[in-house]
């Protein structure tokens, strides 16, 4: 067997597992919302605090891991990134990452699980492909135009084809603000990776709670830390759950899944997210779905899948045109 058949042979479990941990998470990220819907129906706790205590609960399960693995680095292999750099990149990504997920519980107490998620993840891909070209003159091209206009089209009909109040503007609004943190965080990482020096994925996102957790607390405490409620062991149960598994334990398969996986693939199978969402909002917490809310979900996600494979097409005549 030659060296690059058994390079293959022995990557193919790497990648494999990968894939699986990138399935896990997408699920995961998808039942945050539930968890989040059930919060509101049963305590008064607002979204800044809901997202107040994801950032402190993923912060307190993350340090300790990015401390054991600390241990056992030189001191010259974590400084690999200018420490100016670093600093950008966490200020960034923490207000970035407090934006995404306190305007999603946002979206999601406003107008549903189902469509909050959907507009999240779907408008998401389409701001990064429109920042990207305006900031960094990246090419759309036919297909990335195409799906940026499919896009756009599946957010009319989710907004203007309701017919029964199922969504509501401000929710839609909501989690469109939702994307455009999370499209500001991938902007920036691409960005400064550009100037070589990867980000330390783990390092970057347990400091990044540490930024959420610091500025959220004056807003968490006016709108009330502490939640009124008769049953406050659901409460804290769910909670604790939001914490550990679609935080803590659903980034850490995320970032150990995507150095691994091609970045197309990573957003296609992302994809799981907001549809597992759909399915527990229409199976366990009893939302509806009318006809307009399935077709603009649909162009929303056909939309990503087309970003997806245009970026794919992308770097493959990038690296045809460095081979030549």
């Amino acid at each position: 067997m030659s060296n690059s058949s058994s390079a293959s042979a022995a990557a193919m479990p790497a990648v494999g597992r990968s894939l699986l941990f990138l399935i896990v998470a997408g699920i995961a990220w998808g039942t945050a919302g539930a968890a989040a819907s059930l919060i509101f129906r049963v305590s008064d706790l607002g979204p800044l605090a809901l997202s107040f205590w994801r950032c402190v609960g993923g912060l307190a399960l993350l340090l300790p891991a990015l401390m054991l693995r600390n241990r056992g680095r030189t001191r010259t292999a974590a400084a690999v990134e200018p420490r100016r750099r670093r600093l950008i990149r966490i200020l960034g990504t923490g207000i970035g990452l407090t934006a995404f997920q306190s305007a999603y519980f946002a979206a999601v107490e406003a107008t549903g699980l189902a469509v909050g998620t959907v507009v999240t993840l779907g408008a998401g891909p389409v701001l990064i492909a429109l920042g990207a070209r305006f900031t960094m003159g990246e090419r759309l091209g036919r297909g990335g135009a195409a799906a940026v206009a499919g896009a756009l089209a599946g957010l009319a009909v989710l907004v203007l084809g309701g017919d029964r109040g199922e969504v509501r503007p401000l929710g839609v609004a909501l989690a469109v603000l939702s994307a455009a943190g999370y499209a500001a965080i991938t902007l920036l990482t691409r960005r400064l990776g550009r100037d070589g020096g990867g980000p330390d994925a783990l390092s970057t996102t347990t400091w990044a709670f540490a930024v959420g957790s610091v500025g959220l607390l004056p807003m968490a405490a006016v709108e009330g830390l502490l939640p009124h409620t008769a049953q406050p062991a659901q409460v804290l149960g769910l909670l604790v759950y939001v914490a550990a598994v679609p935080t803590a334990l659903a980034y850490a398969l995320y970032f150990a899944g995507a150095a691994v996986v091609r970045a197309a693939t990573v957003s296609v199978i992302m994809l799981l997210e907001p549809v597992s969402a759909a399915l527990i909002a229409v199976t366990v917490l009893g939302e509806e779905l009318t006809a307009a809310t399935v077709v603009g979900t649909l162009l929303l996600l056909t939309a990503v899948t087309g970003l997806a494979f245009a970026e794919a097409r992308a770097v493959a005549v990038r690296r045809r045109e460095a081979v030549a």
